[in-house]
C-alpha cells in the first residue's frame, strides 16, 4: 500500500434524487473509517454548497486557508486539507462553484488533479443532486461510487449515471448502490417481504451491484442534525445503539477491505498514464521538431525553430511532406513583391507597409498549386487565425521573371518546387499553410496544444478550400 501514501483511493457518493441520506452518507462514512483504522488518513469534500461537510468537521477557531474552488483551480490538494474534528480532514466548502464549472470541459479533470493532490488514503466527495460537470468528475474519478436508494423513483434516476459510464465506455463496476433511509416498519406480502429487498432485487434485476448492508430511517439518526446549537453530531458518538450504527460499521468494514484490496487506486494509474501521455508529447514534438527543414526556403538561411534565428512564421504542407520556418522579412517581401505587388523600396514606416505587417501577423496563408489544361496556377488564400476566409487570388506560376537580360527566378515559384518538389503538378488536394509564430519560441507551435489547434485550423481550411472547387 506504499503507493497510498500519495494517491488517494476516491469514494464518491452521489444521486440525482435529493433526500435519499447522501450527505449524511458521506459524512458517517468518513468518521466511522477513522473510527476503525486511526492511522488511515480519510479526508472529505463536498461539491454542494449547504456547507454540512464544514458544520460537521471544522474546529471551532480553527483558520481555514482555500477551499474545494482552489482545488478546481489547480492549487495542490494536500495543501488544501484542514484536519478537523474525529480526525477526519476536510477541504472547506465553496459557496459558489459555477465559474468552475465554467471552466471544466473535460470530465476527467478532476481525476488529473487528485493524482496530482498527493492525498493520502481515502478521499470522499460528496456531490450535488444532479449530474452536471462536477459531479461526472467525482464519480469518474471514483474507485467505488456510492449510489444511495430510498424508493423506486432514486431507483430509476440510477440508469442515467449507468447510461453516462456506458456513453463514455467506462466500467461500471465502480457503481454500487445501497438502500437508504429502509423503513423497516413497512411489510409486504409476496417474495420481497420489505422495502430493502424489494429495491435489491430491481436493482439486481437491471444489472446493477448491491452492498449486502443498507442503512435505515431512524427518527433519533435524523434529529442529529436538527438541534437548537445548529451543529451537525455523528451517528457514531450520538446514536450508538441504534441499527443504524452497526450498518455503518459494517458498511466502513466493507470499504476498508476494499481499500486494501486495491494495489492501484484509479488516481495512480491515471498519473501513470498522465506520465505516458508527457512521454508521448514529448516524443511526438521532437518528431515534429527534427523533421523541419533547416533553412528558410527563401533566403537559404538557417533556421531551425530556435530563439536566436527569428523564425516568424511556421509553414507546413497539407499532406506533412515538407515543413519549416520563414524568417519575417523573407515572407513579406515574397508577399510584397508575388501577392500585392507592392514597391519593394518602401520605408519602414510606410503606413502600407505597416498595415501588411500587422495583418500577416494576424492571418494564415494558404498556396495551393493547381493544374489545368493551361498550365499551373497557384492559389493564395487569406484567412484569419480563426479559420474565417478573407482574401482569394489566383496566380500563373512562372519559373522566372523579367526580360531576357535580367532573369531572376520568381519567389513564388521556387516556394512551390522547394515544398512541393516534383509532387507540384499531382497533388490537387494538397496546399501549403503558412503560420504567424511566437518569434521568442517559434517552435512552441509544435508542442501539444498549440499543434492541435493548428492541426484544427489546417483541417477548417481545408474544407473550405476543397468544397470551393
Amino acid at each position: 500500500m506504499g503507493a497510498m501514501q500519495s494517491y488517494p483511493y476516491v469514494i464518491t457518493v452521489s444521486s440525482e434524487k435529493g433526500g435519499v441520506g447522501k450527505t449524511t452518507l458521506a459524512t458517517n462514512l468518513a468518521i466511522y473509517l477513522k473510527a476503525l483504522n486511526e492511522d488511515l488518513p480519510v479526508s472529505i469534500f463536498s461539491f454542494d454548497n449547504h456547507f454540512t461537510v464544514d458544520r460537521m468537521f471544522e474546529i471551532k477557531g480553527q483558520r481555514t486557508a482555500g477551499t474545494v474552488a482552489d482545488l478546481l483551480s489547480e492549487a495542490p490538494g494536500k495543501d488544501l486539507i484542514h484536519i478537523g474534528q474525529y480526525g477526519v480532514g476536510y477541504i472547506p466548502s465553496s459557496a459558489d462553484l459555477s465559474g468552475n464549472k465554467n471552466a471544466i470541459r473535460n470530465p476527467m479533470e478532476l481525476t488529473r488533479l487528485l493524482a496530482l493532490s498527493r492525498i493520502p488514503g481515502i478521499i470522499i466527495i460528496d456531490t450535488r443532486p444532479d449530474l452536471d460537470i462536477l459531479t461526472q468528475n467525482a464519480l469518474f474519478a471514483a474507485d467505488r461510487a456510492i449510489i444511495p436508494v430510498k424508493d423506486m423513483p432514486s431507483l430509476e434516476n440510477c440508469r442515467n449515471i449507468f447510461a453516462l459510464f456506458d456513453q463514455r465506455g467506462l466500467d461500471r463496476r465502480s457503481l454500487t448502490l445501497i438502500p437508504c433511509l429502509v423503513d423497516e416498519r413497512i411489510k409486504f406480502d409476496g417474495p420481497f417481504a420489505d422495502q430493502k429487498s424489494l429495491l435489491k432485487a430491481y436493482a439486481i434485476n437491471r444489472g446493477y451491484r448491491c452492498f449486502e448492508t443498507y442503512i435505515s430511517k431512524s427518527p433519533k439518526v435524523e434529529s442529529l442534525n436538527t438541534n437548537p446549537d445548529g451543529k451537525i453530531y455523528p451517528i457514531l458518538t450520538h446514536a450508538k445503539w441504534t441499527e443504524v450504527h452497526s450498518q455503518f460499521a459494517q458498511l466502513a468494514q466493507t470499504v476498508i477491505a476494499e481499500y486494501q484490496g486495491t494495489a492501484e487506486p484509479r488516481s495512480l494509474l491515471f498519473h501513470q498514464w498522465l506520465l505516458t501521455e508527457e512521454d508521448r508529447k514529448k516524443e511526438a514534438f521532437f518528431a515534429r521538431l527534427s523533421g523541419l527543414k533547416t533553412e528558410c526556403l527563401l533566403c537559404g538561411r538557417p533556421t531551425s525553430g530556435d530563439t536566436d534565428n527569428e523564425g516568424s512564421f511556421y509553414f507546413e504542407v497539407s499532406d506533412g511532406s515538407a515543413a519549416g520556418f520563414f524568417e519575417e522579412e523573407c515572407f513579406f517581401r515574397l508577399l510584397m513583391t508575388n501577392i500585392y505587388n507592392l514597391d519593394t523600396s518602401l520605408d519602414e514606416d510606410d503606413p502600407t507597409l505597416l498595415i501588411l505587417h500587422d495583418s500577416a501577423r494576424e492571418s494564415a496563408f494558404a498556396f495551393r498549386p493547381v493544374t489545368n489544361g493551361s498550365g499551373t496556377t497557384v492559389e493564395f488564400h487569406r484567412f484569419d487565425l480563426n479559420g474565417m476566409h478573407l482574401l482569394k487570388k489566383t496566380y500563373p506560376l512562372r519559373e522566372f521573371d523579367g526580360g531576357i537580360l535580367k532573369r531572376e527566378r520568381n519567389k513564388l515559384f521556387s516556394l512551390m518546387a522547394d515544398t512541393f518538389g516534383s509532387s507540384v503538378e499531382r497533388s490537387p488536394d494538397s496546399f501549403l499553410l503558412v503560420h504567424p509564430v511566437n518569434q521568442d519560441k517559434p517552435e512552441a507551435i509544435l508542442k501539444e496544444e498549440r499543434y492541435r489547434s493548428f492541426t484544427r485550423l489546417r483541417q477548417s481550411i481545408a474544407r473550405q478550400i476543397l468544397q470551393a472547387n
